[in-house]
């Protein structure tokens, strides 16, 4: 049962991007409404277990701050769908597995494993590779660009990662860090909307369907049954299961999209996801359970 959940929750998020694509919306209103679609049903599961939650305001200031991160994240993510199709930038968007290990380095002066300093110029190379740097057959609207906003969320996603697992030290319910999490998500995107791109407020269907889809299939249900499953799971089976996201993403864009990258792209791809999965194998082994899941990048 508790394989099941984990490779439903998968699959449901690996559906994240092709709902974002199908929408026909931008980034900003797709963030927008993909987090205000699922905030009520948050709350709802919030207030049903709302006793249980004990965390202190510091806490849940965190997890809203760390909705900042989320925006900025799904923003940069879904920009660089438009730019690089949806596998290629899903798969880039979920490098946050080795950046996260990066800033420890680089910030909290953790030595980084052999594995991980091993890793890191492989997968740049793979990188390199995806963006289609001297190709003139890469497959893209802008291949170039399309990578830099990837590679950013993935960044911005890592920061998000840090942050919210500080905000929910005391294991409060999920729903409530979370809710507080789509909250700071939303105003930011508000906000974002208000300085720079409108957000495009009309209801029209199909459209909202899909960010209807969005919200409560890839961001909210996907991400109930990741966390039930993962920290049931044995430490190896828990990379397996958040990998299985970006391969079928990228099988989905193939599929539906008829997504096909140049013979080098794909060679990059390839080795990128080798290289996150061969990190994620290692930390796992290292880290006896999961906190928190990878919303996907998301």
């Amino acid at each position: 049962m508790t394989r099941l959940a984990a490779l439903s929750g998968a699959v449901i998020i690996s559906f994240s991007a092709i709902f974002y694509a199908l929408a026909e919306v931008d980034p900003v209103t797709a963030t927008f409404f993909r987090v205000a679609y699922a905030l009520p049903v948050l709350f709802a599961l919030w207030w049903w277990r709302r006793h249980e939650d004990r965390r202190p305001w510091k806490s849940r200031g965190l997890a809203f701050l760390s909705g900042v991160f989320v925006a900025a994240d799904l923003i940069s993510w879904q920009a660089s769908i438009d730019l690089i199709g949806v596998g290629l930038s899903t798969l880039l968007a979920n490098l946050q597995v080795i950046i996260v290990g990066l800033i420890a380095w680089i910030v909290l002066g953790e030595e980084p494993s052999r594995v991980l300093k091993v890793t890191i110029p492989v997968v740049l190379v793979g990188v390199a590779m995806v963006s289609g740097i001297g190709q003139t057959d890469a497959f893209g609207e802008d291949p170039l660009l399309g990578t830099a906003f990837a590679l950013t969320a993935a960044v911005l996603y890592a920061g998000f990662l840090l942050l919210f697992r500080q905000s929910n030290r005391l294991k409060a319910p999920a729903a409530g860090p979370l809710m507080e999490a789509s909250l700071g998500a939303a105003v930011t995107t508000a906000a974002i909307g208000w300085l720079g791109p409108d957000i495009d407020f009309t209801i029209r269907f199909p459209n909202h369907g899909w960010l209807l889809a969005l919200g409560l299939g890839g961001f909210l249900t996907g991400w109930i049954l990741i966390t039930y499953a993962l920290p049931r799971l044995q430490a190896v089976e828990t990379s397996t299961f958040v990998l299985v996201q970006p391969a079928l993403t990228m099988v989905w864009g193939a599929w539906l999209f008829t997504e096909r990258p140049s013979t080098l792209q794909a060679i990059g791809a390839l080795i990128v996801l080798i290289g996150v999965a061969v990190v994620a194998v290692s930390q796992s082994r290292r880290e006896p359970a999961i906190e928190e899941p990878a919303l996907e990048a998301g």
